[in-house]
């Protein structure tokens, strides 16, 4: 895998991250965070921290699941790697803000986890497909 390809390779996984988590962001995770976290909420979204999450997340999401489900030619690979990365991920975050921030709840927990379980199998799924058809 040369650097061209790794370019490609995590363009195409950015893009497909993006498509899947901006809208869920607009349609449920908007208003369901602010009905139950807004007492943390800042009043103005921080863009670049946003961005250097997607462009570390998808580096992360790149080296230990899609990388490999290529090299094994495998799709079944990235859906299952994919989803427990994202498990790993978000219930990380999560169950660190439920044992350390007062009044964090439980449902934010539940609903992010499964998000990201399903967000990260899919986008590596999807990607995987992309890249091995087109790259």
């Amino acid at each position: 895998m040369n650097l061209a390809y790794l370019t490609k390779a995590y363009l195409i996984t950015l893009a497909v991250f993006l498509l899947l988590d901006i809208p869920w962001i607009g349609a449920v995770a908007r208003s369901l965070y602010q009905e139950q976290i807004g007492f943390l909420l800042r009043e103005r979204f921080n863009l670049l921290a946003a961005l250097l999450f997607y462009a570390v997340f998808i580096v992360g999401l790149m080296f230990f699941v899609i990388n490999p489900a290529v090299l094994r030619n495998s799709w079944q690979f990235a859906l299952f790697a994919g989803a427990f990365f994202g498990f790993i991920c978000y219930a990380t975050y999560d169950m660190t803000n439920l044992a350390t921030i007062k009044d964090w709840p439980v449902l934010i927990t539940v609903i992010d986890i499964v998000w990201g379980s399903v967000l990260c199998g899919t986008t590596s799924l999807i990607s995987y497909y992309l890249i091995v058809r087109f790259l």
